[in-house]
């Protein structure tokens, strides 16, 4: 493990060891804290450590974890779980974010932000055309044709910025 990993790692450790025993001496404070929250934390965990040892690639599954906890968060507080039959086409978004973060990271903004664009138009287009099937709200859904006028600008604005460099 390279220095800045190791680190990355003790930082990680101190913080939740720290938020550990917090949760221990004053369990009063941390009533909000639900079971998605350990999903969301993991999450956290691997995009700080993405940032803290420079491991871009690390942001990837970060964002899945976060995206996925607060997606169970949301059904857990409102008992829409009937939802999951058209939020699980989110999980190309949170892959969008992450390789964006991830080319942040890498210093490789240039060349990720285009996928995780494409990735992140192509999830919300999942998830409007399986949510006008199960339940979204009618009103914003219909709205999803959109995000193919997007996704169509997009590559004609990549094809166009190829040609000049």
């Amino acid at each position: 493990m390279n220095r800045k990993s190791s680190i990355a790692s003790g930082v990680i450790l101190v913080l939740l060891g720290a938020f550990l025993l917090a949760h221990e001496l004053f369990p009063e404070y941390f009533r909000f804290l639900e079971w998605p929250f350990i999903i969301i934390g993991l999450g956290a965990i691997f995009l700080i450590w993405a940032i803290l040892s420079g491991a871009g690639g690390l942001a990837v599954p970060g964002s899945i974890l976060a995206g996925l906890g607060g997606i169970l968060y949301y059904q857990n507080l409102t008992g829409d779980w009937q939802s999951w039959a058209y939020v699980w086409s989110l999980i190309p978004v949170f892959v969008g974010l992450g390789v964006i973060i991830g080319g942040i990271i890498n210093r490789r903004l240039k060349q990720d932000l285009s996928s995780g664009l494409t990735l992140i138009v192509i999830g919300a287009i999942l998830f409007f055309i399986f949510g006008t099937s199960f339940g979204l709200d009618a009103q914003l859904s219909r709205y999803w044709p959109v995000l193919l006028i997007v996704l169509g600008l997009a590559s004609i604005f990549r094809v166009l910025v190829k040609r000049k460099s």
